[in-house]
């Protein structure tokens, strides 16, 4: 693979130890200008749009409850992820540098992938805030205090931090064949294993098991109280509550699949589509990153009525 990857990059080309080349849409490099107004426009977007339902939930005493908090990490999570990636994808297209040191390379790593878990973890926690509420509406304030949310919060990040930290911080030691040539425009833990030439079973075997612990596990966790929820939902009588309970899952299950539909497809393209054109698994990362964080806000101001309601009365205000 080392040798493949040396072949496949110009003589000329120098790129120091501790550096590494990330790549942008190869063969479209004549049409980044074009490419990087509609980047620009949707990382103003995820940018603009989490601020604004953070704000919104801050300034507005009536959305201070569970379901709300919830939200606001998920806002908060997918702000954080823009900012963690926004420096290196438009950096590229805008032609400035498409060298990232190993040591903001690894930061980068341990930033996207610890979000990554913590917007999963986010989404189980606002699936335990559904069923709650549904299942067990008489005790949904007494359960869901703010003490027991904060501590909630604080559990989603330890292990979305802490359990990634050791296979990170191996990266700093690993040695890495030359060229340090990346497949996306920003740095991915199982980019840099590719590229090293040091032992990477304990990385391999401990990133696999972290995947099953926290993705698989919250998302078959999440499935689980679906499934409960709409058994209760069922034993309703009456049609209109039936729909008006299903109604406040709706944007909660949106966001799932958002969240969970690219990240199954960057895992298909990585693994059945070595053959497609490298400008697919590019795009793929770049859905993967980017998706969830431009799509959760505009679900949620437009699904959920009261974040609605007061955008609206926000900017009928400002009008």
């Amino acid at each position: 693979f080392c040798f493949y990857r040396s072949m496949s990059v110009q003589p000329d080309s120098k790129i120091s130890n501790s550096t590494f080349l990330l790549t942008g849409f190869p063969g479209l490099e004549r049409e980044y200008p074009w490419l990087s107004i509609p980047f620009s426009c949707i990382y103003a977007m995820v940018l603009s749009g989490n601020c604004m339902v953070l704000h919104v939930i801050r300034t507005e005493p009536s959305l201070h409850e569970p379901m709300f908090y919830f939200l606001a990490m998920l806002a908060l999570t997918d702000l954080c992820m823009g900012l963690s990636t926004v420096h290196t994808v438009l950096g590229i297209l805008w032609g400035f540098s498409q060298e990232i040191g190993l040591d903001a390379c690894i930061a980068q790593t341990f930033f996207v992938h610890g979000l990554s878990c913590m917007e999963s973890g986010v989404l189980l926690a606002m699936a335990f805030d559904r069923f709650t509420a549904i299942c067990n509406p008489l005790r949904y304030t007494s359960i869901l205090t703010n003490t027991r949310i904060i501590n909630i919060g604080v559990a989603i990040l330890g292990k979305s931090f802490l359990f990634i930290t050791a296979p990170i911080v191996c990266l700093k030691f690993f040695d890495y064949c030359r060229p340090h040539i990346l497949s996306h425009s920003f740095c991915l833990h199982q980019d840099l294993l590719r590229l090293a030439r040091s032992d990477i079973r304990f990385n391999s075997f401990y990133a696999l098991a972290l995947v099953i612990c926290t993705l698989f596990l919250d998302s078959v966790l999440i499935l689980v109280s679906y499934i409960l929820i709409l058994h209760s939902v069922l034993t309703i009588a009456s049609r209109e509550e039936r729909f008006k309970s299903l109604q406040t899952c709706v944007s909660h299950f949106c966001a799932v699949l958002v969240f969970y539909i690219p990240i199954i497809g960057l895992t298909m393209v990585h693994r059945f589509g070595k053959h497609l054109s490298p400008v697919v698994h590019v795009l793929m990362g770049n859905i993967y990153i980017l998706f969830p964080p431009l799509m959760n806000p505009i679900i949620y101001s437009v699904k959920t009525q009261q974040i609605h309601t007061r955008i609206q009365r926000w900017f009928t205000k400002q009008n």
